[in-house]
């Protein structure tokens, strides 16, 4: 038996390790797997030694709460790895936890590969000292990674964006107004407020303000939530007592119609900006955080833009409001401008440059990251 270990913490690792396990069943059907991750890996025939909500926590005070809970999962996992001993390693994302894990099995000598370049490019630049030892080889989704990473000493390589991947354009915009009885002109707003607790108790509250006001200036409007699985209980507690109430979508299928559907998308920044802008979507860009981890954050920043669109792009090309600018007339602003039909040209012409940035060469992203899992387990 040749066993993969995969380690995901959150729900867009959840989809990287199925789409990974997806493409390395289909070059090596023997190939057996374990380790951490969600429905979507779960789906793929993966057991999980626990659910991936136990790990979807984000910022400094968030954390604290849980961090023995968490010092313990670290410890299961580690403890799992070392009884299976299994042939490669690969952990996805998570750096707080996975990086955490590497560290550990760095006496091992197992083989290992972390999925998704830490973003040290973007704050924290001096945490690269650290990484040398921690893996056998790093996948970075983003083009300008490699050369980075070159640029301290530590190899890497360009396996694409797995938005591309993803099928987020390929919703069908009848079937989701006839499936939800929405006029064909109604226009329809996403709400986006992201995969994590802590991410939608600071973001669903403002997002709800936000759809309120433009209810009232654009008659008819429909709200849709996609709701992650890891926060499905706190957006659906969280829009309870909204005015008017959105449409809650909770299926993989419905998302990308809703996608195909949308007039324009509030979102929080992160890899939602990249599904939305490869669905052709406008948006406006926000986010908050704890205001010590901002703080935190803010003395070490090093990139001019919040959304992967405009950091790829170097321009805003989506409006983006960031913590003290996360405001409800500022979000409100925009996207009235955006449902009004203005910006809406530019942006679309953006988001066709993006696709191709993304995009690795003869293969698609996850087929790109299982030859490269496939070629250690090769040495």
């Amino acid at each position: 038996m040749t066993l993969i270990y995969i380690v995901a913490g959150e729900q867009s690792g959840d989809a990287l390790g199925a789409k990974l396990i997806q493409a390395l069943q289909a070059a090596r059907p023997d190939l057996e797997f374990a380790g951490v991750g969600g429905p979507q890996m779960e789906a793929a025939g993966f057991a999980s030694l626990f659910p991936i909500a136990e790990l979807a926590v984000m910022g400094l005070l968030e954390v604290l709460p849980r961090i023995c809970r968490i010092a313990g999962l670290l410890r299961a996992t580690e403890l799992d790895i070392l009884a299976r001993r299994p042939d490669v390693v690969v952990t996805i994302d998570s750096p707080g936890f996975t990086l955490r894990l590497l560290g550990r099995l760095r006496a091992s000598r197992l083989k290992r590969i972390h999925y998704v370049a830490p973003q040290v490019w973007a704050w924290r630049e001096s945490r690269v000292r650290k990484y040398p030892g921690l893996w056998d080889r790093l996948l970075c989704l983003l083009p300008f990674e490699p050369a980075f990473f070159a640029g301290h000493g530590i190899a890497a390589s360009f396996v694409g964006h797995p938005a591309i991947e993803a099928g987020v354009d390929q919703g069908d915009v009848a079937r989701f107004r006839a499936r939800h009885n929405i006029a064909d002109e109604a226009p329809i707003l996403l709400l986006l407020p992201g995969s994590r607790r802590s991410e939608v108790s600071r973001l669903l509250p403002i997002f709800g303000e936000v759809a309120q006001k433009l209810a009232a200036r654009h008659p008819g409007l429909v709200t849709i939530v996609p709701v992650a699985s890891a926060v499905a209980s706190s957006v659906l507690a969280g829009t309870q007592d909204w005015p008017t109430a959105p449409l809650i979508v909770t299926e993989l299928a419905d998302k990308i119609d809703g996608f195909a559907a949308a007039t324009a998308a509030l979102t929080k920044s992160g890899t939602s900006t990249l599904e939305l802008a490869l669905a052709n979507v406008p948006m406006v860009v926000a986010y908050r955080l704890n205001p010590i981890t901002a703080a935190v954050v803010r003395a070490t920043v090093r990139v001019k833009y919040a959304s992967i669109v405009n950091l790829l792009l170097d321009r805003f090309l989506a409006p983006e409001f960031i913590q003290g600018d996360c405001t409800v007339e500022n979000l409100t602003a925009a996207t009235d401008a955006l449902l009004a039909g203005n910006g809406v040209t530019a942006q679309r012409a953006g988001f066709t440059a993006l696709r191709a940035m993304l995009t690795p060469p003869g293969k698609t992203p996850s087929e790109a990251a299982a030859a490269e899992v496939l070629a250690l387990l090769r040495t």
